[in-house]
Formats: structure tokens, sequence, C-alpha cells
């Protein structure tokens, strides 16, 4: 991630706005992720349930998606911006761990305050990905 707090600042404030494209009237959990590609583009995604709760998606996986169908994959950080600044969920983990095992993990607030800070290996612990398979 940039050290540079101005980059910083984008981040979180195009996960904000993504909270705000957020369709949950369901749940009325609103969240938005905005992922850093090493390029400096920032693909955004949002929180869409359905009523068929099994299709719902989370933001961090829509912002994923849209950034592979891109054609971009080499993701430096993502922002998460939802009220009580929460985790990415195992699903989400699992799908950024595929692209970047050690990609930074900020979780902020609806008012942009930055509540935490990590990686995505510290969320997933002992993960399973490419490196663990084999061919033959």
């Amino acid at each position: 991630m940039p050290a540079d707090s101005s980059n910083r600042q984008t981040l979180v404030e195009a996960t904000i706005q993504a909270r705000l494209r957020a369709y949950a009237p369901y749940s009325k959990f609103f969240v938005g992720a905005a992922l850093l590609h090493s390029s400096g583009e920032i693909i955004t995604g949002a929180n869409v349930e359905n009523a068929s709760y099994g299709l719902t998606i989370c933001p961090e996986r829509a912002a994923t998606f849209t950034a592979v169908a891109k054609g971009l994959t080499d993701f430096e950080a993502i922002a998460i911006c939802v009220e009580g600044a929460g985790a990415p969920c195992g699903a989400c983990r699992q799908v950024l761990h595929e692209f970047a095992p050690n990609l930074v993990v900020l979780m902020t607030d609806p008012t942009g305050e930055l509540i935490r800070e990590t990686t995505l290996d510290q969320l997933l612990p002992d993960s399973f990905g490419p490196e663990n398979l084999t061919t033959s």
C-alpha cells in the first residue's frame, strides 16, 4: 500500500462512495469496498442482496470479479466501509487470497475513520491457495 496518506484517503473515500450504492433492502447492512490495483486504478464494489439470500454478493468479491474481468489481478490494498468497520467474511478472504495473499486491508466506518489496518495473511492464517495445488 502506498505510504502516501493522500492515496489512503482516496481509497477510503472510494469505499465510502461505494457503500452508498449498496443494495441491502433485507439486512440494511450496507457495505462498500475499494480495491487498489498496482497501476493505481481503484475498482469499487458494493454488496448486492437478493431475496434468495444465497445469491447475495459481498462488495469485496464484487470489486475483485470486476477487476479480474478488466484484466487486473495485481492488487495492493482494499478498503472496506461498513458500520462498525467489520472485516471481510471468510469467502471474501479466500477470493482475495487467490490474487494477493499479503493484501493490505483497511477497515473504515461510514465517517471515513480508519478503525483497523491489517493484512490478508493475518486475517486468513494457514490459508489455502494456488500454492497448495500440485500439477501432475
